[in-house]
């Protein structure tokens, strides 16, 4: 009886007590999102010159009476050109900091974009692109490390996606000027187009200079106390700060217990000397599985094909039927609303679903979509002069859902994939490595496409494009963990099991081959 009042008692109690559901999520740390937003915006640099060359293209043929082959080299040397910018931005990061390197990326791009404004020919705007080429390299390179190593752990995949945020946000932007300067005069729209991309490269490096410095760099340099006042306003509590200056420390090899304001770092830590040995020549089965990781999500994620299908758009467009020169830009400016809009709603989701699945899901829609505009296309070209407005309409569907998958997945999850799984002191050159790869691949895709289509059709090339994205897709399921939620340092701890357990096999047999050869006594 006792017990069944005491019950009784104890279910009054417990229906008294207020419901309030679930504890409430931890707010974002705005700090740390502000900064992100100012280091990414350096991406807008790449975006805009993407956007508006597909459209400047057309005029500057006109105006300046050049070949395809010519804009080919033209549209596409400038990733050719970053690349240089992206292998010296590691070094560069590493000796003055992550901070002033955005700094240099900005007044690189600026220069180069004021040249290609004013630029009286062929030769002068080559030369503008070469200058503009360094700038984006700089920026493609340090505005993920920046990020990556700012932003708390549960919120890092969010941030650091920002930079494929802005570079869809500039390609968007180099549609619409396309649109609008398309109305001056031949000789003048180019220059417009070309030159008003000077213009978020003096913000941004104005901007940049109230932004803090990386925490991580700081301990490289030994500078504790200063980390631990930028990981005070970046965390989402002190004792994620605390825990962060700890994971730091150690990976930077300075003992867990030492509180000074500042130590004596080696100099030979503080320039990152000795990294390429580390990521070339005497790899560990972990560095080795990462730079492979790093490389091969950059390199799939352009030798896709993505960039063909943004920067020739408009070609795409008039192949399929859209013969007008207003009608063509009016589509590629919905090119890239489609973009904007799926990296944004990929950036929302990073930190839930994760990477891996993302990156696998982006990969298998990209090879539906980009065969389907294979088929689209290739319909189109075998009956030439009649209008199938089933074959145009699966072309111009296919083109949007190409861009809306890759943004949903590959397009974001390359700089946050990359940025996040190289150790401490490898990660700002293993990380100028990956996007040289990225850039070098571009280049090269955007400066086949006019001669691989007269080679082998514009449909065929969409199908070779495809077939590149399901290799990627068998990469990011086989070679690719998930990093979501963990801090950069427990990152690295993923990465190393194939290869071990590769050179262990590789062990067994040899040992077995010995026994066989020279049987034990």
């Amino acid at each position: 009886m006792e017990e069944q009042s005491l019950s009784k008692a104890l279910t009054r109690a417990e229906s008294s007590i207020p419901d309030f559901g679930p504890p409430p999520r931890p707010k974002r740390n705005k700090y740390s999102l502000a900064c992100a937003l100012l280091a990414s915006m350096t991406s807008i640099l790449l975006g805009y010159d993407t956007g508006v060359m597909s459209g400047a293209t057309l005029y500057i043929k006109q105006d300046l009476h050049v070949s395809d082959v010519q804009i080919e080299i033209l549209v596409g040397t400038i990733n050719i050109y970053s690349l240089v910018g992206s292998a010296i931005a590691g070094k560069t990061s590493d000796m003055v900091g992550r901070r002033y390197t955005i700094v240099i990326a900005a007044v690189v791009f600026f220069v180069g974009a004021f040249l290609m404004g004013f630029a009286t020919n062929y030769a002068f705007l080559m030369f503008g692109r070469f200058v503009a080429g360094i700038g984006v390299g700089y920026a493609l390179m340090i505005a993920p490390v920046y990020t990556a190593e700012v932003a708390p752990s549960s919120s890092r995949g969010f941030l650091t996606s920002f930079p494929e945020v802005f570079i869809n946000f500039g390609v968007l932007l180099g549609y619409v000027s396309n649109y609008f300067f398309a109305k001056l005069p031949v000789n003048l729209g180019w220059r417009f187009m070309m030159g008003v991309g000077a213009l978020p490269s003096v913000l941004l490096g104005l901007g940049v200079l109230a932004m803090p410095e990386s925490p991580r760099w700081l301990v490289m340099q030994g500078r504790l106390a200063d980390a631990r006042k930028v990981l005070d306003r970046t965390s989402e509590s002190l004792q994620e700060s605390h825990d962060r200056l700890a994971d730091i420390k150690e990976a930077a090899g300075i003992p867990a217990e030492c509180n000074e304001d500042v130590v004596e770092v080696p100099r030979r830590k503080k320039g990152g000397a000795g990294v390429w040995k580390e990521l070339f020549i005497h790899p560990t089965p972990k560095v080795l599985h990462i730079l492979i990781a790093g490389i091969g999500v950059h390199f799939f994620q352009q030798a896709s094909g993505i960039d063909s299908v943004v920067m020739y758009s408009p070609r795409i467009f008039e192949k399929a039927g859209i013969t007008s020169t207003n009608g063509k830009l009016l589509c590629t400016i919905a090119v890239g609303v489609t973009k904007t809009i799926f990296i944004l709603i990929s950036t929302c989701y990073l930190d839930r679903v994760g990477r891996r699945v993302l990156l696998i899901a982006s990969s298998a829609g990209l090879v539906a979509s980009l065969w389907g505009l294979a088929i689209g296309l290739t319909v189109i070209d075998h009956y030439p002069g009649q209008k199938l407005t089933w074959a145009i309409g699966i072309s111009f569907f296919c083109t949007l859902s190409s861009v809306a998958t890759f943004s949903s997945g590959m397009g974001p999850i390359a700089w946050v994939y990359s940025s996040e799984i190289f150790p401490l002191k490898l990660r700002a050159q293993g990380n100028s490595i990956a996007v040289a790869i990225n850039r070098v691949t571009s280049g090269i895709i955007l400066m086949t496409f006019i001669s691989l289509y007269k080679a082998i059709t514009i449909g065929g090339s969409f199908f070779f494009y495809g077939a590149i994205a399901f290799a990627g897709f068998l990469f990011f399921c086989t070679l690719l963990p998930e990093t979501k939620g963990r801090s950069l340092e427990e990152t690295e701890e993923l990465f190393g099991t194939f290869f071990r357990w590769r050179s262990r096999a590789r062990e067994v047999e040899s040992r077995k081959w010995e026994n066989e050869k020279n049987p034990p006594i």
